[in-house]
């Protein structure tokens, strides 16, 4: 029986490519470290359990779309507070469902479709391709500081970047924003890894002020509390920046039933009036991605950008599934370079998302001889 029309047009899940090596790694003598998905490990903060726990469930009628004005108010002091985003309006807020479901249908609430294009970073987190995809649409990659060709209604911004963990300044993101409005398209920055981000390499909003250029006109902002307050399983995110782009997507979302939970939305509440663990977790992961690149390159591997966020880009000087399978050997799971784009065939991505002890074991391995 052939896929239907719309499975057909997406490739195979990158991740199924690796059971053979994924086997490879667990049967090390000390388990497999795995680095290859960016899955947080670490505990949900106490102040959002506590919110969790605290949902009296005495709610049974359709939570809103929209959420809670409460809730939209404080994800818009948030911006201020942690990234000096201001002008944003609450009604310019948008919960969802996590931030990969937003991004794999983001396309098609637009209403792209065959004959339009959407550009992604060379280097690529897969699912902005997928969303073309479902969409009908077709995908170009745009080397660092290339414009988006003509038909371009969608331009994807990444910063820090997943896979490479390269921040972008201002400038560079103030001019891919002109270039993309020269064109027509719409902005979406992905800015899941935001907040995971330290001087002199502090990542910036694509609406804050020194890159909206005065406007949040044809701008999003997309954000994921699954990485900065460990949430990947609340499935917790939300949308914001041009008020007639919300609404846009509001109005579709509503048709489509796509809600979060009210549970869900009162421990987002919780996680984005709170700072304090933000600062705690990305401390963690800070010290985690210092020890492993550490060991990285005492095995031999150059590790490039790698800047910010969860995951470091090393390169073995040869093509990245003979790095994977010498990697898996010592135990060590991390994802090809290939996944995110052709350039990036000759690299590996490592994410810092184990334990402690797990990052110490990988880099003890690393080490041997």
């Amino acid at each position: 029986m052939s896929r239907p029309d719309i499975a057909a047009r997406l490739p195979d899940f990158p991740w199924d490519s690796l059971a053979e090596a994924k086997a490879r790694a667990a049967a090390h003598p000390g388990g497999i470290v795995d680095l290859s998905i960016g899955a947080p490990v670490d505990p949900v903060p106490e102040v959002i359990r506590a919110a969790l726990a605290s949902e009296p469930g005495q709610a049974p009628g359709y939570p809103a779309t929209w959420g809670t004005e409460e809730l939209r108010t404080a994800f818009v002091d948030a911006m201020a507070r942690r990234y000096g985003v201001t002008g944003l309006d609450p009604d310019a807020v948008l919960p969802t469902i996590g931030s990969k479901e937003l991004v794999a249908w983001l396309p098609t609430l637009l209403g792209l479709g065959p004959g339009d294009v959407v550009a992604l970073p060379a280097l690529a987190y897969p699912t902005y391709e997928v969303g073309a995809l479902l969409a009908g649409a077709s995908v170009v990659r745009l080397a660092d500081g290339e414009p988006p060709p003509p038909g371009t209604r969608l331009v994807w911004l990444n910063s820090p970047s997943n896979p490479t963990g390269r921040v972008q300044g201002a400038a560079e993101l103030r001019a891919a924003v002109a270039a993309a409005r020269a064109a027509g398209a719409v902005v979406a920055s992905d800015e899941c890894y935001l907040a995971l981000s330290d001087p002199p390499h502090r990542a910036v909003s694509v609406l804050h002020e020194s890159v909206r250029d005065g406007s949040f006109d044809g701008l999003l902002a997309v954000h994921s509390l699954s990485k900065s307050s460990n949430l990947a399983g609340y499935r917790a995110g939300f949308v914001t920046g041009d008020p007639r782009l919300v609404a846009a997507l509001l109005e579709v979302r509503k048709h489509a039933g796509m809600i979060v939970p009210r549970p869900v939305q009162s421990a987002m509440l919780a996680g984005v009036r709170d700072d304090e663990h933000v600062r705690t977790q990305w401390a963690l992961y800070r010290a985690r991605r210092e020890r492993l690149g550490r060991a990285l390159a005492a095995a031999g591997l150059k590790i490039e950008h790698s800047e910010a966020g969860l995951y470091l880009w090393a390169t073995a000087g040869e093509h990245c599934r003979a790095t994977i399978d010498r990697l898996a050997a010592r135990g060590i799971l991390a994802a090809p370079g290939e996944f995110y784009g052709p350039s990036g065939a000759e690299y590996v991505r490592l994410a810092v998302t184990a334990t402690d002890e797990r990052i110490d074991e990988a880099a003890r391995r690393l080490r041997e001889p």
